[in-house]
């Protein structure tokens, strides 16, 4: 079951809300500067064009910054945290929309039901678990929203040559570079996210070969 709480006291009508931009940002308060002040930039942006931002909702790292500088310039802020993590205290106060679930699955899921776009910053295993699980949806077809890779200072540089490899040997098709985006800054992911358009869809399923023949 998930629960909802209002953390503030004003309504926020539906024409304050254009897109809600669901970011995956690490829980890190160990950073280095740069990731720091692309994230609070990323923030910055969504909060002036007047976008919702959602996110894991929780006091520390790139998500608390973000919340704080989102609602700062103005944004709606969702934030979607576990029974667990709550908890722990760790819930930030910048969330005007709390909701709290179960466990980690039903946040993952949450996310993605609430949010028309995704940004994945530089993260660890929870924020490439969370990025990679909506681009294997939008590859079999579950949704169409825009992904966008936040590849500051080239932290998915690596990625993106495993990705390659991917491509290379047969292991996904070539098509599914167009699932994502990489944006080096947050000015480029911004005008990719406005300017979106969903990519055609591809047929995963590469043809079998039966009783020898092609």
């Amino acid at each position: 079951m998930t629960l909802f709480f209002s953390q503030e006291s004003c309504l926020i009508t539906q024409d304050f809300k254009k897109m809600k931009i669901c970011v995956f940002a690490s829980s890190s308060n160990a950073l280095e500067k740069i990731y720091v002040d692309e994230a609070i930039e990323l923030a910055r942006l969504i909060g002036d064009t007047n976008q919702t931002l959602v996110n894991g909702g929780a006091n520390v790292g790139l998500m608390h910054s973000m919340l704080e500088k989102a609602q700062e310039h103005g944004a709606h802020t969702i934030g979607i945290i576990p029974e667990k993590l709550k908890g722990h205290n760790l819930v930030s106060e910048h969330a005007r929309e709390l909701y709290v679930t179960k466990d980690m699955m039903e946040r993952k899921a949450l996310m993605r039901d609430l949010s028309d776009a995704f940004v994945a910053l530089p993260g660890g295993f929870g924020t490439l678990e969370e990025i990679l699980e909506v681009i294997t949806l939008k590859q079999l077809d579950y949704h169409d929203k825009a992904i966008v890779f936040m590849n500051t200072n080239g932290f998915y540089d690596d990625l993106f040559r495993q990705f390659e490899r991917s491509f290379d040997e047969n292991f996904a098709k070539p098509a599914y570079r167009d699932l994502y985006y990489n944006a080096n800054n947050s000015s480029e992911a911004i005008e990719y996210l406005k300017n979106y358009t969903p990519p055609t869809p591809v047929n995963k399923w590469y043809k079998v070969p039966t009783n020898g023949q092609k």
